[in-house]
């Protein structure tokens, strides 16, 4: 086998290693998003719900008194 034989195999054997490093990228990301939708879909709903249900409950930070130990 020629040097440049061997250059080129080598070659194709990292495009071939990168190749599948990128479609494992490209899944893992894809799932992530997916999850992340869901997650902010969840928490648009909890919040919906806990200003429905107790809008009194919520305080701005300004108007709470302080913790006991100051």
């Amino acid at each position: 086998m020629s040097e440049l034989e061997r250059r080129v195999e080598e070659l194709e054997t990292k495009v071939s290693f990168q190749e599948d490093t990128i479609e494992q990228l490209n899944a893992a990301l894809a799932s992530q998003q997916e999850e992340m939708l869901i997650l902010k879909k969840q928490l648009t709903l909890l919040a919906q719900r806990l200003t429905t249900l107790q809008p009194d409950a919520v305080i701005p930070q300004s108007q709470e008194a302080p913790p006991p130990h100051y």
